[in-house]
């Protein structure tokens, strides 16, 4: 998909980039499987902040995408290729042999009219759901499951492909986007191909306004606070954030590490991923 570049007629819209929409081939989504989003601006279930600079952004439906690729043995063609708001990816909208219809994430080349199915008989083509059991090592995969039957919850976004590295006794090991190897069982599913949308990480928001209409709101810096506002904030003139930087909460930030020394995942991480330079 080429990125669509916007000609200089404003300071905003400088370097400013955006998608062109080329793969689209419908505009309307399938009213059978929207519903209503209502707005969270990063509260919890008590109400209370839970993810800062989150808010306002523009009105959305949720399209319900069949992670589970539950539905087996029956083939389904591709109906068409759709935007969807609320990720990266770009969704294919489904028409199986029995009349149902249902989304799935749409891998890269994925074509309307072209025919997918899920189970262990499936062919090895893009689009195809299968266990990792009857995937051949080697293989890109994406939509992941780590328990059976719960749904895909890793590899969902926009241009990202895990590989199927080797299988060994019930797990199987992948090495992930961020270049983590996982054990994760040989009966959970995976779908073949790659994510779609390749060029989303090229898109350059190029002015505040359009990232509010994302739903982002303004970050403040910890140093430019009060010293009851953030650890970083008070001191004359400008001050670092001293040693350690921390966020709000007090907890590392910047490379520090927080994740829990005896987590129950920690068996299942043949490799850490490598760190940023």
């Amino acid at each position: 998909m080429p990125v669509k570049i916007y000609k200089p007629t404003s300071p905003g819209k400088r370097r400013k980039s955006g998608y062109s929409f080329s793969e689209i081939t419908r505009k309307k989504s399938e009213k059978s499987l929207v519903v209503s989003l209502g707005k969270k601006a990063g509260r919890n279930n008590q109400g209370r902040i839970s993810i800062r600079h989150r808010g306002g952004g523009a009105k959305r439906k949720y399209r319900l995408i069949d992670f589970k690729r539950d539905k087996e043995k029956v083939p389904a063609y591709v109906a068409s290729i759709e935007y969807d708001p609320n990720r990266s990816a770009r969704i294919a909208l489904l028409h199986y042999k029995d009349g149902e219809k249902r989304y799935i994430i749409a891998p890269l080349t994925l074509k309307v009219g072209d025919e997918i199915i899920s189970g262990e008989e499936a062919a090895l083509k893009p689009g195809n759901a299968l266990p990792l059991r009857k995937i051949p090592e080697g293989s890109f995969i994406y939509n992941i499951e780590l328990k059976k039957g719960k749904g895909g919850q890793l590899v969902r976004s926009a241009g990202t492909s895990a590989e199927l590295l080797s299988k060994e006794g019930k797990f199987a090991q992948i090495k992930l986007p961020s270049s983590e190897v996982r054990l994760i069982p040989l009966e959970c599913k995976a779908t073949l191909g790659q994510v779609g949308n390749l060029e989303h990480e090229n898109i350059i928001i190029g002015k505040a306004g359009r990232s509010r209409w994302l739903g982002r709101r303004p970050r403040v810096r910890g140093s430019a606070m009060n010293p009851v506002d953030h650890p970083h904030g008070g001191g004359e003139g400008r001050s670092g954030p001293g040693r350690h930087p921390v966020s709000p909460q007090g907890k590392p930030a910047k490379g520090g590490k927080t994740r829990k020394k005896r987590k129950f995942s920690d068996k299942f991480i043949v490799q850490r991923r490598k760190k940023k330079r």
